[in-house]
């Protein structure tokens, strides 16, 4: 497992369907060291905090091996590392493999891993495509956040390190499916209640639609 590129970016402006859009989401590549600190990287600045940053969300990172992907959905797009918005592009790391609460090592910091990242329309955007934001959501390439449980400093080539896994058990990618597909299943709702690491968006969403359910029996 592997820190493959650092991206940051600095809000800017572009003009989407005649409006201006102010947006982070355009992320470079930096050489060298970078400090990681309790709400983003050096050099990086969330846009929006309303949806966008916070402790639960101060590192975006995506996997590597999931650009082959989009090189072959969109041939004629070129894909550098950082494209999708990501402060971390790393290799060896899954959703389906990485547990919310899980806390891993890269560099001198030390991160949690807190959530998927659920796309807002600044994605199609970035792509100049509408559809683009349904089409990763459907692909369940999702990639997902960290909060920064120890501030250090990162760079391009750092080994990442699992310092220990949640034993809920439950992964980015089966938190992703229980939004999309299990809003229905009272015991998933249940056990994902239990996990202590789950951010508080998420648990008061899951609450409230257990609530409903549990109201209709």
């Amino acid at each position: 497992m592997k820190l493959v590129s650092v991206n940051v970016g600095l809000p800017r402006s572009v003009i989407w369907k005649g409006k201006s859009v102010t947006t982070s989401i355009f992320k470079d590549p930096v050489e060298g060291r970078v400090n990681l600190r309790s709400l983003n990287l050096d050099g990086d600045q969330q846009s929006d905090l309303t949806v966008h940053g916070g402790v639960d969300k101060a590192v975006y990172a995506y996997p590597s091996e999931h650009y082959d992907y989009w090189q072959r959905e969109l041939p004629d797009v070129p894909l550098p590392w950082g494209v999708f918005g990501e402060n971390f592009t790393v290799t060896g790391l899954f959703e389906d493999q990485l547990n919310i609460g899980d806390h891993l090592r890269i560099g001198s910091a030390e991160l949690r891993v807190t959530q998927p990242r659920l796309p807002c329309y600044k994605l199609g955007v970035k792509f100049g495509r509408d559809e683009m934001v349904k089409r990763f959501l459907d692909s369940r390439r999702t990639g997902f956040y960290f909060a920064v449980v120890r501030e250090g400093d990162v760079g391009a080539g750092d080994v990442i390190e699992r310092i220990s896994t949640d034993q809920n058990g439950l992964t980015v990618a089966g938190l992703t499916r229980l939004y999309l597909e299990g809003k229905n299943d009272v015991e998933a709702l249940r056990r994902a209640l239990n996990v202590e690491a789950l951010p508080g968006g998420w648990r008061g969403f899951f609450s409230k639609q257990l609530a409903k359910l549990d109201k209709g029996r």
